[in-house]
């Protein structure tokens, strides 16, 4: 497993992410399953596993919790978990409010069954609340041992300078994969200079480039896919034809699967730390393997941004995963 380094901590840069394990927005898994998922993780090299209250609202931190008593060894799991959405009848919302993350601090810590949370991350902006005031609340639970390290996902570089001007910034965990890459321009530089590590979500693009998609495929009113603008015609049929196009050459250039490609891909870009794996089945974790000890040429990355750029002309990001806003 290749390694890095966040605030001092070595960590796969392959990292097992929680969201489908909670059990809502993808699927029903069953506990066991989903604690075999994450102890199949460790068995494989991944110790970064990340996760959020929001994921099955609760269910995934419950999850890992009964993981790391089962293996025994609380240093055997970097956990890095978030704070900063709330739910309720109007959908998912942001909220940072003091209350709410304190709130949220000891549940977590509750359902993990731990003393302390290696990396804990904001998951949303807050547009209502001072980003200084947050990162100096987070900077008190790191005082008091109760957070390891401070991190946050979905800021802006602006955001992330107002939050470091207060607290140390550990880390940034944005969407990146080879179909959304908004971050290429000032994220990933910024953080480079300010030595603040990368953590990507949806490195396959909610399954899109996981090999498993094809055309024509519908999907659950309960499947977070079912509200992403990519997965609706007409420009499914555009992303598809890309897979398609990858899948072969992935195969003809390394012998290899599309899905490999798309996680080697996030892993070469210059700045990025980790790439996050999505998975509820073990098996999901079995070509892992596949992704380590090669490398993408520059020919080969100028001929994926070609494929990409002549099969999706009409391309759209992840902005439909936005929060709404607190009206109180």
């Amino acid at each position: 497993m290749e390694t890095t380094t966040i605030a001092g901590a070595e960590v796969s840069r392959i990292g097992l992410g929680t969201w489908a394990i909670g059990g809502l927005e993808w699927g029903a898994v069953p506990e066991d399953v989903a604690i075999a998922t994450c102890l199949s993780a460790v068995d494989c090299g991944i110790n970064l596993i990340d996760t959020a209250p929001i994921y099955g609202h609760g269910r995934a931190e419950e999850i890992i919790g009964k993981a790391i008593r089962l293996h025994g060894r609380r240093d055997a799991f970097y956990i890095s978990t978030k704070a900063g959405l709330e739910w309720n009848e109007r959908g998912v919302i942001a909220n940072s409010t003091t209350t709410r993350l304190r709130h949220e601090l000891e549940d977590s810590l509750h359902r993990l069954g731990t003393e302390f949370i290696d990396l804990y991350q904001v998951h949303w902006p807050d547009t209502r609340i001072p980003i200084a005031e947050v990162a100096g609340l987070m900077a008190d639970f790191q005082r008091e041992g109760k957070v390891r390290a401070l991190g946050v996902s979905n800021f802006s570089v602006a955001q992330m300078q107002e939050f470091r001007s207060v607290a140390q910034l550990a880390s940034d965990q944005p969407p990146y994969n080879l179909f959304e890459r908004a971050i290429d321009s000032e994220t990933l530089p910024w953080c480079a200079a300010n030595n603040v590590a990368v953590i990507t979500y949806s490195s396959l693009c909610r399954s899109m480039l996981g090999g498993r998609v094809h055309r024509g495929m519908t999907f659950d009113a309960n499947d977070i896919r079912s509200a992403d603008p990519k997965f609706q015609e007409p420009r499914f049929s555009q992303y598809i034809t890309a897979v398609e196009r990858l899948r072969k050459f992935a195969r003809d250039r390394y012998g290899n699967t599309v899905l490999a490609l798309a996680a080697r891909w996030v892993l070469d870009r210059p700045g990025i730390s980790v790439a996050l794996w999505g998975a509820k089945r073990p098996e999901q974790l079995d070509a892992v393997a596949g992704v380590l000890g090669w490398s993408l040429d520059s020919a080969a990355l100028a001929e994926i941004d070609r494929i990409v750029t002549e099969s999706v002309t009409d391309p759209v990001g992840p902005e439909y995963l936005t929060p709404k806003v607190r009206e109180d």
